[in-house]
């Protein structure tokens, strides 16, 4: 609308003139203006004079001010309802949903920071590349470790040669979205539990358990895992759609001669372990087995600790279409699980390379092979 050239007080002296005798034509052709124009003046400022006229424009200027104000604050209102819901609890965060109100609702850079509580120097500035190196490592190690947590990430960064901050770590394995959701197995029975000795050398202690899984249309199979308690190494890992205690039997004389002979084998009191043929073997070879009480899997914790990284790394993993199947799985992970995944309780190292270090310059008794002959699969599958 065109500003008129006339102020509220001139308007009012105009009228005042054909109040006072003065013909609305002759008041007209004075001042320049049209009849239409002088009676919308009067029907305006018609009765009032000049303090009545700078009340209306005060007034009238008032007004337009709340009208801004309350145009302003509806504004905000939809802008804070679009990011209701939205977690801003990181810089990055907040610099996101500000440029997003900026270019939606088409406010301004100041007006946006504010409303999402950030410094508009962090809008401004734009950010750069943090670590994308050690990222994309970090990447491909998620890729074919979807279940290893960012200490074990860390673990095999070092061995490339990247050593970084544990706190740097973490913050880079959850901004890339590394994080690994926890399976939760079902309730352990509650009750007193006593810690378990740690035997002091490799060959005294081994643990051994059964896990099942299914191939095929249905077929269920067993595994048998037998754990050495000391170097957590995986001594067997056999898979089949039966396994009799006379299996078990020489299962365990194939491991003994392998890694020698042990001092104790701790189970639970399955059918298969409890079997004639199980007394039998322990008459003869006169290892003492120790049975767990009945419903106390962590008097095991050892190889139920193994039993839930196989689960959860391997046979949650992989979908099996025959035994054959399943078995050369299953072996491609022991040996993995062996030589290559570093275990957080042996500080960092694998069972085999623990077994290595408590074996240097010594020998296993009653063992007929030494378990160095797998030195050629370490460097043919470790690339």
């Amino acid at each position: 609308m065109r500003k008129s050239k006339f102020t509220e007080e001139q308007i009012i002296a105009i009228l005042a003139e054909q109040e006072r005798g003065m013909s609305t034509a002759d008041v007209c052709r004075r001042h320049g203006v049209s009849s239409a124009t002088f009676y919308k003046w009067k029907a305006k400022f018609g009765g009032m004079d000049v303090s009545d006229a700078r009340r209306l424009k005060t007034l009238e200027g008032e007004n337009a001010k709340l009208k801004r104000l309350l145009a302003d604050a509806m504004l905000d209102n939809v802008v804070l309802k679009d990011l209701l819901g939205k977690l801003l609890t990181t810089p990055q965060l907040k610099r996101v949903a500000a440029l997003g109100a900026m270019s939606d609702h088409d406010i301004s850079q100041r007006r946006a920071c504010r409303l999402v509580s950030v410094d508009p120097k962090t809008v401004r500035r734009e950010a750069e590349p943090d670590n994308p190196e050690i990222r994309k490592c970090m990447r491909e190690i998620a890729a074919t470790r979807r279940r290893f947590g960012y200490r074990r990430i860390g673990l095999m960064l070092e061995r490339e040669g990247i050593v970084m901050n544990h706190k740097k770590l973490r913050r880079l394995y959850r901004e890339e979205g590394l994080a690994v959701k926890r399976r939760r197995g079902r309730k352990r029975a509650t009750g007193t539990r006593e810690p378990m000795p740690v035997p002091d050398g490799p060959s005294k202690r081994w643990s051994l358990d059964f896990v099942s899984d299914v191939f095929g249309p249905a077929r269920r199979f067993r595994m048998l895992n037998v754990i050495d308690d000391y170097t957590r190494q995986c001594l067997a890992l056999v898979a089949d759609t039966s396994l009799s205690g006379a299996r078990v039997a020489r299962e365990l004389d194939r491991c003994i001669r392998l890694y020698g002979r042990p001092e104790t084998i701790v189970s639970d009191n399955g059918t298969e372990l409890t079997s004639r043929a199980i007394l039998e073997w322990q008459n003869e070879t006169g290892i003492a087995w120790h049975y767990i009480a009945p419903g106390k899997p962590q008097q095991n914790g050892f190889v139920e600790s193994f039993n839930g990284k196989l689960r959860d790394e391997c046979l949650n993993e992989e979908v099996f279409d025959s035994l054959s199947h399943a078995r050369k799985v299953l072996g491609r992970w022991r040996h993995d699980y062996n030589h290559h995944r570093p275990h957080s309780s042996l500080g960092g190292l694998t069972p085999a390379a623990r077994r290595s270090l408590e074996l240097v310059g010594g020998s296993t008794p009653g063992a007929l092979a030494r378990h160095q002959t797998l030195d050629y699969e370490r460097v043919r599958l470790s690339k």
